[in-house]
């Protein structure tokens, strides 16, 4: 038979989906795929059985359903501080998954450089392939995950079309500065390119620390590529509801690769989203201090368990560092750890261009029961090995 294409052999098949196999293989607690455990809100539960019920049920405008549009730029004006236009500046995607690759192939030429920061979140480097770029690495250095403006400008002096930010980033928790944000944007604009942010995790941020969108800075609406999701925000990882905002002529040329990729996002799921998205500022609130309270649990925890690890600012994952343990292949302890001890991780290695071997990502995105449980299976852990 022919041989498939010669790009599927520069990046490997999911180690974080792999992971949550292992945990059930070995029916351990999953801290590995970055999944809440809890519902979204009653009301958009609610509002998910009206749209079942009722409609619509036959595809929605390709690039977003207006009601819901006009809800995601009512919310992100407030949120991000610029006047977005509903039918100018924004596409519907299937999942921020689909929103990164939408702007990574509307960014990019076959042959285009791409600087991604180093560890990163599996999917860019497989993005940067797919789309036919070449990835430049740029360190962020363990434990505090700062990078060195001399290392980023000789990175741009090498001509990319586009750096991508994951803020706050996964896996490391990084919630970077606004004089971080500005160091990138004024090299994105000294060297033309333009930067394409992963926002996620823009409301799950730890005081005193504040997410600052790069959009929102100056001269950077032009050039910036805004990708997220509704799934962290709402508890809706399953409905696959992401977007990209941008500029008008940015947005043009999204709107075409994003109905060659998946033709639009379900229009139910569109229409019960909504509610979500009208959802009052107080639920926001109620997130922070939600998470901030389950992340506080699970550093106690690891504490008790004698684990060091980089307290996250963003996000809901903590990376911790094994080295104690001698360990040589982070693969093998993460596969062992999920066996013997009953808690599943992902392997540091994963998410580093470097080679990085004693770092694992635990996420704290479940009930304080599991968390506890947890707890409890990882005071064991020294004693095993």
């Amino acid at each position: 038979m022919p041989k498939t294409a010669e790009r599927l052999t520069r990046f490997t098949e999911s180690v974080i989906r792999e992971m949550t196999r292992v945990a059930n293989q070995y029916d351990a607690i999953n801290l590995s795929q970055g999944f809440p455990d809890a519902d979204p809100p009653a009301e958009v539960l609610a509002a998910g059985k009206r749209a079942m019920a009722e409609g619509p049920h036959q595809y929605a405008i390709t690039w977003g359903a207006p009601r819901f549009r006009k809800a995601l730029v009512d919310k992100q004006r407030h949120w991000m501080g610029i006047d977005l236009d509903a039918d100018a500046h924004v596409v519907v995607t299937c999942g921020s998954t689909e929103a990164m690759m939408t702007a990574m192939m509307t960014a990019c030429n076959p042959g285009d450089k791409v600087i991604v920061f180093s560890p990163y979140y599996e999917n860019y480097g497989a993005d940067t392939i797919l789309s036919g770029a070449e990835p430049i690495y740029v360190p962020l250095h363990p434990p505090d995950f700062n990078f060195e403006p001399a290392q980023l400008r000789t990175a741009f002096e090498k001509g990319p079309k586009a750096i991508v930010l994951c803020n706050p980033s996964n896996p490391s928790g990084k919630v970077f500065s606004l004089e971080e944000l500005q160091t990138i944007a004024d090299l994105a604009r000294e060297f033309d390119a333009f930067v394409i942010t992963d926002e996620v995790y823009e409301h799950i941020v730890y005081p005193p620390y504040r997410h600052h969108y790069m959009a929102a800075l100056p001269g950077m609406f032009e050039r910036t590529i805004s990708c997220s999701s509704l799934s962290k925000t709402y508890n809706m990882t399953g409905w696959r509801l992401g977007y990209v905002i941008g500029p008008e002529a940015v947005i043009a040329g999204a709107r075409k690769v994003h109905d060659f990729l998946t033709v639009g996002a379900a229009a139910p799921l569109q229409e019960a989203a909504v509610t979500a998205l009208e959802l009052p500022l107080s639920y926001y609130e109620n997130l922070t201090a939600d998470y901030t309270r389950k992340r506080d649990l699970f550093l106690g925890y690891l504490d008790e368990a004698g684990l060091a690890y980089t307290q996250p600012q963003g996000a809901y994952y903590v990376m911790v560092d094994c080295s104690e343990f001698g360990v040589a292949d982070d693969n093998e302890f993460c596969r062992w750890m999920a066996e013997k001890v009953g808690v599943a991780a992902v392997p540091g290695s994963s998410f580093f261009h470097e080679p990085v071997n004693h770092l694992i990502r635990l996420h704290f995105s479940r009930s304080e029961e599991i968390l506890a449980e947890t707890g409890k299976r990882l005071k064991r852990l020294k004693s095993l090995i």
